[in-house]
């Protein structure tokens, strides 16, 4: 669909006229509509336009100026909207509908009533309730604001330049005033900004009354969501001019901190160096394109049977529209496969034993993605082609995973709160196959991240979910094909603390489980055996912690947590400073009970080097996947500012 024109509108607009100014309901629903499509010059015509519906589009945002004054009804169902703070514009709405648009989150449901006074009904339900939890929220919050402005105030010096002093107060109040739920935290930081810029543009007068909305002028840009993934960019990143190879190289030493010294002695720091830089995913391949999220990468299984844990030096990344294989000590772009409006969020390896035309048996790399559309496409990766298309969601798909010791069994992760195990099957040499459903697994909340049970994986799942950290009996001879949670993992004895997100899932061995959650600055180390040998009846189970791991106290969500393969006891996890955190646990796991209470220092913390041929510097970044081989010779990392960085020992 291009853009729209005065002719299309007075087709498709209620009553019947010539005159843009006299349609009061327009029908723009199927279009494939982008959010350039919308423009506002024409859009601004529609002077007495009442109901309007953008469904089924390809919409991430709402332009900020349409001038619909008089809107009462809006319908964006089944779009790719990302921020819902360009609704302030529309005042007067009464009735909006945002289903399906997989990246919202509760805390845009909070935002839209505030923004919103008039509104009667969101997605068929009445706001009631919603408003008054609003409006609680937000008296809190800017009783707590005041307080820390004059708590603030206080600890001022009388030297220190006024403007200083607002920016000092404005990261502090986002930083430290917290109120409500863990769930909500995206709302209450939003709204904690607002108050403060309120302050201090009053020179610390009391905040107007909580239960009136603000119109802020800056609330259409002041935080752009990023639902499924990780929260924004932060402000001040300058963007990155790289050449339309995509690739930069060489790189200067990379910046690693002072290895911590624990109780056994020094830790031997890992010596790596930045390799390769590779902007491969980026949209219409343009080196501008810095929006273009990355979200998960994997390397390549070995082809050898009996390796189950060893991986070669090729990697798979996804983000965007699009899936690359890459050579990691090239730093060749092998193969990329796009598929227009999608948005990949997650890819997991297998290796299939097909048997040839001739009758001759072929191990297969297979390489599942899946994202936005609910869709598992599974490319066969040396002949570079999709070979099927797997429906296997109705909403967007968070994550993939492949059983261990099944080559054909796949669970697929979605926002409908469901897990499903498929047997994807084994293609012929036509590329024909029959994927079947094994099991669907219920969720309370929308899951994030899965694995197999290191010394079961037949028999038990572990899932990292909004909610928190969730097992299911998977085992295939049971007669029940639909299953609940069988049991909720807490890790803390206050229930107050259970319920809480774990973004970060990985086993370290065959016994310990690592695990994070954002918010908490700690990576919890804990025995999967020692957990389930007191499990008895319960279906809330604390775990039994091992070791507590230092991690950055960032309310930012979704940076995934990743071990090292063929037990090296190594854990890695990213961060928002665009640093990589390792962890050389396995003298921990060595430790007595006492380790459990103790938080622990990672061995070394990687910097993000500047490279050298960028024609700018890149002031800040945000690594939210790391992932290492099997020998760790390649560490892959990805970013929010479009790069795939490809790491070395050396």
């Amino acid at each position: 669909m291009g853009p729209l024109t005065p002719q299309l509108l007075l087709q498709l607009g209620r009553p019947k006229t010539n005159r843009l100014g006299k349609i009061r309901s327009l029908n723009l629903s199927g279009l494939e509509l982008l959010s350039e499509h919308l423009d506002p010059n024409l859009l601004g015509r529609l002077k007495r336009l009442k109901e309007l519906d953008l469904s089924n589009n390809l919409l991430e945002t709402l332009p900020a100026n349409l001038g619909l004054s008089h809107l009462r009804t809006l319908h964006c169902t089944n779009n790719q909207l990302r921020d819902v703070t360009t609704l302030h514009q529309f005042s007067e709405l009464e009735e909006l509908n945002l289903e399906g648009n997989p990246f919202l989150t509760v805390s845009d449901n909070l935002k839209v009533s505030f923004l919103l006074p008039k509104l009667c009904k969101v997605n068929g339900k009445d706001t009631a309730s919603t408003c008054e939890q609003v409006e609680n929220l937000d008296r809190e919050l800017t009783n707590r604001v005041t307080a820390h402005w004059q708590k603030f105030r206080a600890t001022v010096s009388p030297e220190e330049e006024a403007d200083k002093v607002q920016a000092d107060f404005m990261r502090s109040a986002v930083r430290d005033v917290r109120y409500g739920p863990e769930s909500l935290i995206e709302f209450t930081q939003w709204r904690v900004r607002m108050i403060a810029e309120e302050l201090v543009a009053s020179g610390g007068a009391q905040v107007q009354d909580a239960d009136t909305p603000v119109e802020h002028p800056q609330a259409a840009g002041t935080i752009k969501l990023r639902a499924r993934k990780v929260a924004s960019k932060r402000p001040g990143n300058d963007p990155v001019q790289l050449p339309p190879s995509k690739k930069v190289c060489p790189f200067p030493p990379a910046q690693t901190e002072g290895s911590p010294v624990d109780a056994i002695g020094d830790q031997a720091a890992l010596h790596l160096e930045p390799l390769h830089f590779l902007q491969c995913h980026s949209r219409n391949n343009s080196p501008k394109d810095l929006e273009t999220q990355l979200w998960a990468c994997a390397f390549e299984p070995a082809r050898e049977e009996g390796h189950s844990r060893a991986t070669s030096q090729i990697v798979a990344t996804c983000g965007g529209e699009a899936v690359c294989v890459i050579d990691c000590q090239t730093g060749l772009v092998l193969h990329k496969y796009k598929v227009p409006g999608e948005e990949f969020f997650s890819v997991a390896w297998t290796v299939l034993s097909v048997v040839t035309q001739a009758g001759h048996k072929k191990r297969w790399h297979v390489l599942a993605a899946a994202g936005l559309r609910g869709m598992v496409r599974l490319l066969h990766v040396r002949a570079g082609y999709c070979y099927s298309v797997i429906r296997a969601h109705k909403k967007a798909i968070a994550t993939l995973c492949f059983s261990p010791t099944h080559e054909t069994h796949l669970f697929t992760a979605s926002y409908d709160k469901r897990i499903i195990l498929w047997d994807i099957g084994v293609p012929d040499h036509d590329y024909k196959f029959q994927a079947s459903r094994l099991l669907t697994l219920t969720c309370s909340s929308v899951p994030l991240r899965l694995c197999p049970v290191a010394t079961c994986p037949d028999d038990f799942l572990l899932a990292g979910c909004e909610g928190g950290c969730c097992c299911w009996d998977v085992r295939l001879d049971q007669p029940q094909k639909q299953r609940a949670c069988e049991v909720d993992f807490v890790f803390s004895e206050d229930s107050k603390v259970s319920g809480q997100r774990v973004d970060g899932l990985a086993f370290v061995n065959e016994d310990v489980v690592a695990s994070k959650g954002s918010g908490q600055g700690t990576i919890y180390l804990w025995s999967w055996s020692q957990t389930w040998a007191g499990r008895g009846g319960q279906s809330v189970l604390p775990v039994v912690i091992l070791a507590r791991l230092q991690w950055s106290p960032t309310s930012l969500a979704y940076f995934s947590l990743s071990t090292c393969p063929a037990d090296k006891n190594l854990v890695l996890c990213g961060d928002e400073e665009g640093s990589v955190w390792i962890y050389d646990v396995e003298h921990l796991l060595k430790q007595p009970p006492p380790l459990a209470t103790t938080l622990q220092p990672p061995t070394q913390i990687l910097k993000w080097p500047q490279p050298t041929a960028l024609d700018q510097p890149v002031t800040k970044t945000m690594i939210n996947t790391v992932v290492a081989n099997t020998a760790f010779t390649y560490l892959t990392a990805l970013t929010d500012s479009n790069i795939v960085s490809i790491w070395r020992r050396c």
